[in-house]
């Protein structure tokens, strides 16, 4: 069955079964590698995207919820010319040791980050608890967290004329 998807900002077309999982879409249809497969049962949040700004599991989203809705990866935030200010932060703090997890961690702070961007250690916390990460570099991902939620408030001074 042909479903049409918004997946960062373009119309992707997709000829699948409605119930398979958006991660399976992104990465075996549209080629889209930064979702990664963890778990696949929605309890490490190594899948994590966002659909219309919200922080989802795409191992357990069927792609058929999805007509109509903005889905966003981490290949969707930036490029490797201009990154967006969550990725700068991560390459500043040096927060990845395998990066397995990582881009979850992005796209689950990016969510927080477009509600609120100077959340308190408390709401990152929450934010990130179902984002699992075996490396144990917990404290160079809080710290980028932050630091992308400087480079937001930069960004949108800037923007605004006021920086």
């Amino acid at each position: 069955m042909a479903i049409t998807l918004d997946v960062n900002g373009r119309t992707q077309e997709v000829d699948t079964d409605p119930a398979t999982p958006l991660l399976y879409v992104l990465r075996d249809y549209l080629k889209l590698n930064a979702a990664k497969f963890g778990c696949g049962l929605g309890q490490c949040g190594s899948c994590t995207v966002m659909v219309d700004g919200q922080a989802v599991f795409s191992c357990v989203t069927p792609v058929m919820t999805l007509e109509g809705r903005k889905v966003t990866t981490l290949e969707g935030l930036g490029t490797i010319d201009a990154p967006a200010p969550i990725q700068t932060a991560f390459i500043e703090v040096q927060a990845a040791q395998c990066g397995y997890c990582i881009p979850g961690m992005m796209m689950s702070a990016q969510a927080l980050l477009q509600k609120n961007p100077q959340p308190s250690e408390r709401e990152i916390r929450d934010a990130l608890r179902t984002n699992l990460c075996r490396c144990g570099t917990h404290m160079r991902i809080l710290a980028a967290i932050r630091r992308a939620g400087e480079l937001m408030k930069s960004a949108a001074a800037e923007k605004a004329g006021t920086g």
